[in-house]
Formats: C-alpha cells, sequence, structure tokens
C-alpha cells in the first residue's frame, strides 16, 4: 500500500495487485468483495456502486485511458460521530476499483480518521 499526492493536493492510499495475484476475476467481483466487508461492520453504511468507466464513457467529450478497461466506486460512509457541520464535506467515502491490463489498482482518498483509513486499508489488503 502506497501513500501518495494526487494533482499537489489530494493524499491517496493505493495499491495494485496483478492479476493472478487475486482470486477475484474482474472489478465487479472485488467490488462484491468490498461490500460483505462494509455491510459486515458494525458502523458503516453501505451507499452506493458507481460505474465511472460507464458514466465518463457516456459523455459526448467523455475521455477514458486506453489502458482502463473497467472503473467502479464503492461508496459507504463511517458517520459515527457528527461533531462540526464540516465533517459533511469529507463524506462519504469510497474505494475506487480500476481495472488495467495486467492488473487492478485500488485507492482511495485519505480520511480525516486514522480508524477509517486503517479500516479501508485492511479491506483491500484482505483481498490477497
Amino acid at each position: 500500500m502506497k501513500q501518495k499526492i494526487f494533482k499537489e493536493k489530494y493524499h491517496i492510499f493505493e495499491i495494485e495487485y496483478k492479476k493472478d495475484e487475486l482470486q477475484y476475476k474482474s472489478v465487479d467481483e472485488i467490488i462484491s468483495a468490498l461490500q460483505v466487508k462494509i455491510d459486515a461492520h458494525p458502523v458503516i453504511a453501505f451507499i452506493a456502486i458507481f460505474d465511472q468507466y460507464k458514466h465518463t464513457s457516456s459523455l459526448k467529450d467523455g475521455e477514458i485511458n486506453p489502458n482502463i478497461k473497467a472503473a467502479k466506486n464503492i461508496i459507504f460512509c463511517f458517520g459515527k460521530e457528527l461533531p462540526t457541520p464540516e465533517v459533511l464535506a469529507v463524506r462519504p467515502r469510497s474505494i475506487g476499483v480500476c481495472e488495467l491490463e495486467h492488473s487492478f489498482v485500488l485507492s482511495f482518498l485519505e480520511a480525516p480518521n486514522e480508524t477509517a483509513n486503517k479500516t479501508m486499508e485492511e479491506f483491500v489488503k484482505s483481498l490477497i
């Protein structure tokens, strides 16, 4: 798992798995495995699955890197506390799953809550 800064301001976590490292053969299978973990968690609420690839490819001016074969986000919320209105700006959370020719890349934006970060990291690392 790598921590990096995307576009010089967004702190993200990212892991890339070679396809032969995983038992999952598609973005949908990985998303389903993540949803099982989300549904089993006592605090996390599942919200939706968003097909970013489908959305972008449906746009007249949509552009997709030809190396990307599929891309979806699973959206959920930890939402255990609501201390201030500002916390809504950093919720909900999502994990992106992208299929490339020989690998899957999973990524998520760093949360302001360390427990949330650790939980998301555990979810994506447990896929192997």
